[in-house]
């Protein structure tokens, strides 16, 4: 029984909680005990582009891309739970990061 703990980020956030749904669905399914999703904080990156090249340095364009993060936690992680958790087929837009927490 190992803990691992998957932390989600994407652009949007329907698509995010969709594959989050589906993590939950199939981590339940093998029995194990979780804990989350915990919404983390948005991170928003602002950037400031001048629309003419040469001139007009008063007109400005603004842009930000907000990046939305989910964190689960798997309390009690059995290799049934790790096979299902590698079959899963997540949206392309969805950066999944994993990391063992080691042994109970």
């Amino acid at each position: 029984m190992e803990k691992i703990r998957l932390k989600l980020k994407a652009y949007d956030h329907r698509v995010l909680d969709r594959s989050v749904a589906s993590i939950v669905e199939a981590v339940k399914r093998t029995g194990a005990e979780l804990r989350g999703p915990i919404p983390l904080p948005t991170k928003i990156r602002k950037y400031t582009v001048i629309k003419g090249p040469h001139v007009n340095k008063d007109s400005r364009e603004q842009f930000e891309i907000r990046v939305h993060a989910r964190l689960i936690d798997i309390i009690a992680a059995t290799p049934d739970t790790v096979d299902s958790l590698m079959k899963l087929d997540l949206a392309p837009e969805v950066d999944v990061e994993v990391r063992s927490m080691g042994q109970e």
